[in-house]
């Protein structure tokens, strides 16, 4: 955020659309001119009309009545589809930011997805009322006060000064006392709505817990608090529009009654004076929106602080994005130019070494010493440990229920930062990596991957944008979904509901299965890519996606021991800490917690296994 002044750093994403934002504004001027207009030319034809003219000294003024009737209306309805065009770009453009700072933020314990979700939607409206209802309308109103003082003055200068003396104080001075008297309150609300938002969220999904522990009472008390300080703290937003807008029609009033007298000591005649006091009395009350829209101001900026807060956030993500992604480049160039100077030194002794070299090397990602505590003073959740994955190995990871594997897995991410230990992918801390580039190096499936409400398609391409439709089947296959697919009568455009409400569980398994497999990040980490599967399913699956990593390298949790004979190590975890290691051959034939869980697995699947039969 830039100072005091959160409003630049979210205008600025407006560039790119700021003819259209002019546009739009131009043609709010346009419509609220022909409005003025109207309303002075009503005044004159009505006014003329009763001394009974000829009907042709009053046809032009029919006719611009018509016109400017009809163009008032075409006007509004097109600078509403422009104005909305260019704020909906806008918005867009914040929101993909403000997602792109969350995703990137390292979670804290003070983070809650009802908050987020209020940063993602209300906050996000504020910069919508910042365009539409505060930029817009404010400049469409200053133009006309000007255009009516620049009228009024070819009618009578003295009459002009008492207008535009009115419209100073209606446009000028009450905005900014309305700002004033609304901006500290506005500044309590928008992160009071954030946290009656978490609340909500709490309440929400965490209701069973609530009510397992007896705090259920408390949640909604402390909810409750929040939602009267919230209605009290609007109640006097209200109040303060109330009192503003009354002094707004106290002014108007008195500007009419000013103009009016100050035309007749001009010599106005009487045509034109009805037309001055009624054009002066329309343009007071456009004015009067520099006041709604000064206080709409002051109840944004809260909001507007929040968003620019992360907008700088996204910008120093979206740089070190850049700057990450133009070394990758660079480094990827460089190794293919390696590569095929490495072939073309083989080909002339070895055509088929020259066929073999792929010209891609994957990273060797190092753990050294890392140690996760969530809570100060408790046991922790990873302590000390030591893991070093060369590029192609495959490595699963067991152990009992709490035994640090998930965590593990949050490590490798980027999710979880160490308290102690670092990462190093080649060499370089995980932390320096960029987010942009991090997913690419180490990514996958992790516990609870989410569903989004969209098709089956739009849910697997979040993976890799690009990716064709070989691709997708491809990534299908192996995570055993591509025969669900082609089944259904939408194929890839069949609709899974909120959170795959619409599909079965171990469907939405492999859709994330897939998802994760067509990303194809360097290190692939799976937690529990089987879950939900029975036995048989589970051991196709598994086999399949393993295939699919080609040369990748796999770290998989489970706690399903059959099917690990493939993988190149073992690790048993126990408190944080590797306990056993070795190949599922050893770890088998070796007294310990690995060998008493295959027996027991082994003994509980062939019983499953002939109940089926």
């Amino acid at each position: 955020m830039i100072g005091a002044r959160p409003e630049r750093t979210v205008l600025s994403l407006a560039r790119p659309y700021l003819g259209r934002l002019v546009g739009a504004g131009l043609l709010a001027a346009a419509t609220e001119a022909a409005a003025l207009a109207l309303m002075a030319t009503a005044v004159w034809l009505l006014i003329t009309a009763a001394g009974r003219p000829p009907l042709d000294a009053v046809t032009v003024a029919i006719v611009g009545v018509r016109a400017l009737a009809i163009s008032r209306g075409v006007l509004r309805y097109t600078e509403r589809l422009a104005g909305h065009d260019a704020t909906l770009r806008v918005v867009t453009d914040v929101r993909f930011r403000i997602f792109t700072a969350l995703a990137a933020r390292r979670p804290t314990a003070e983070d809650r997805s009802g908050d987020a979700l209020s940063r993602l939607v209300s906050d996000v409206e504020a910069v919508q009322d910042l365009l539409l209802r505060v930029l817009v309308p404010g400049a469409a109103a200053a133009t006309v006060a000007v255009l009516a003082v620049a009228g009024a003055a070819t009618v009578s200068p003295a009459a002009a000064l008492a207008l535009a003396a009115g419209l100073a104080v209606a446009g000028g001075g009450l905005p900014a006392v309305a700002a004033l008297l609304t901006r500290r309150t506005a500044d309590r609300v928008a992160p009071l709505r954030g946290e009656f938002a978490a609340d909500g969220a709490d309440l929400i999904h965490g209701a069973a817990d609530l009510a397992a522990f007896g705090g259920t009472a408390d949640a909604l008390r402390r909810s409750t608090r929040r939602a009267r300080e919230l209605a009290r703290l609007e109640r006097r937003l209200a109040a303060t529009g109330w009192a503003v807008d009354g002094v707004g029609v106290l002014v108007a009033g008195l500007t009419v009654a000013a103009v009016t007298v100050t035309a007749l000591r001009d010599g106005v005649g009487g045509v034109l004076v009805g037309v001055l006091a009624v054009g002066a009395l329309a343009a007071v009350e456009m004015s009067l929106a520099l006041v709604a829209a000064a206080r709409q101001w002051a109840q944004l900026r809260g909001g507007l602080r929040r968003v620019a807060d992360l907008l700088t956030e996204a910008g120093q993500a979206a740089t070190g994005q850049v700057d990450g992604e133009r070394a990758e480049t660079e480094r990827a160039e460089t190794e293919q130019a390696n590569a095929e100077s490495r072939t073309t030194g083989r080909a002339a002794a070895d055509p088929a070494g020259a066929a073999a070299a792929d010209g891609r090397q994957r990273p060797t990602t190092v753990l050294d010493g890392v140690t996760v505590r969530y809570r100060a003073g408790t046991s922790p959740a990873l302590d000390r440990l030591d893991l070093s994955l060369p590029p192609g190995r495959r490595i699963a990871v067991v152990g009992p229920s709490g035994a640090g594997k998930s965590t593990l897995l949050g490590v490798l991410t980027g999710a979880v930062p160490p308290d102690g230990g670092r990462v190093t992918v080649d060499g370089v801390d995980l932390a320096d990596v960029p987010a942009g580039v991090r997913h690419r190096l180490v990514g996958g499936l992790l516990a609870e991957a989410y569903v989004f409400n969209a098709t089956v398609r739009d849910n697997l391409v979040l993976g890799r944008p690009t990716a064709t439709d070989d691709d997708l089947a491809a990534a299908a296959a192996a995570a055993g979904l591509f025969d669900w697919v082609r089944d259904q009568p939408d194929g890839w455009q069949t609709l899974v509901g909120a959170a795959g409400s619409r599909i079965s569980g171990g469907q939405r398994q492999r859709l994330a299965l897939a998802r994760a497999l067509l990303a194809g990040p360097s290190v692939l980490v799976l937690d529990e890519p089987t879950e939900g599967l029975d036995p048989a399913a589970a051991d196709t699956v598994l086999a399949s996606a393993l295939a699919a990593a080609d040369d990748r390298t796999v770290v998989l949790v489970t706690h399903r021991l059959t099917g690990l004979e493939s993988m190149d190590e073992i690790l048993v975890l126990d408190a944080g800490r590797i306990v056993q290691r070795g190949d599922h051959a050893e770890l088998t034939g070796r007294p310990g917690w690995y060998q008493e869980q295959w027996i027991m697995q082994r003994a509980a699947e062939q019983g499953y296994l002939t109940a089926a039969n």
